[in-house]
């Protein structure tokens, strides 16, 4: 399994500012509790078809520690996963899931302290009938992720970095966060401004 230890630190805003609107999930999937939890692993990837949470089930048996589950499903009527569900994942050291659906139990899973973001919650759960491949590419939240793919997640968003482009992310955020952590506000404010008079002046603002 890729480790993703050294983006647990690594805010969402700079990776969304490198990798740009592409590669960061909609605001519907936010954290299904507060306060918000902070959330970095590898993709485990999968699909459950509308209504149905067979291979998310499955996932938990299967996806190594660390990992993100990852699940396509679209499905805002039916519960992907519960309390229990939610526990065993904790249990078995996956360190999160990212659904594009809906989970029930939040407030065993707030209790656990086990991070959901996800588009809500309902009390319905889904069947178990669909199998599906495991652990190939899905589309979550209008992003495709790939398995491997490293997943952070905190309160101002989702963000998946590709795994062809992990050293040259890791290598942005670090040059970006050690500008940023030498330089004062004043610094940032003055050069702000004069970037932002420029973009006036070349769009014609009078004033």
């Amino acid at each position: 399994m890729t480790d993703a230890s050294e983006f647990q630190d690594v805010p969402t805003t700079t990776l969304a500012d490198l990798l740009g609107h592409a590669q960061v999930l909609d605001l519907g999937i936010r954290s299904l509790w507060t306060p918000t939890p902070r959330l970095a692993g590898p993709a485990f990837t999968v699909r459950c078809p509308p209504g149905d949470n067979l291979m998310l089930h499955a996932a938990i048996y299967r996806a190594a520690p660390g990992s993100v589950v990852v699940v396509e499903s679209g499905d805002v009527e039916y519960a992907l996963a519960g309390g229990n569900v939610c526990a065993v994942a904790q249990r078995r050291r996956i360190a999160g899931f990212v659904v594009d659906g809906v989970i029930r139990d939040v407030g065993e899973v707030r209790e656990a302290g086990f991070p959901v973001f996800g588009r809500g919650v309902v009390p319905i759960p889904g069947v178990k009938k669909a199998v599906l491949p495991l652990n190939e590419r899905v589309r979550c939240g209008g992003v495709a992720v790939d398995p491997g793919d490293v997943v952070v997640a905190d309160e101002d968003g989702v963000v998946v970095v590709p795994g062809a482009r992990r050293a040259e992310v890791l290598a942005g955020e670090r040059e970006r966060l050690a500008k940023e952590a030498g330089e004062s506000l004043d610094a940032w404010e003055a050069a702000h401004r004069a970037r932002v008079d420029e973009l006036l002046r070349a769009g014609g603002f009078q004033g």
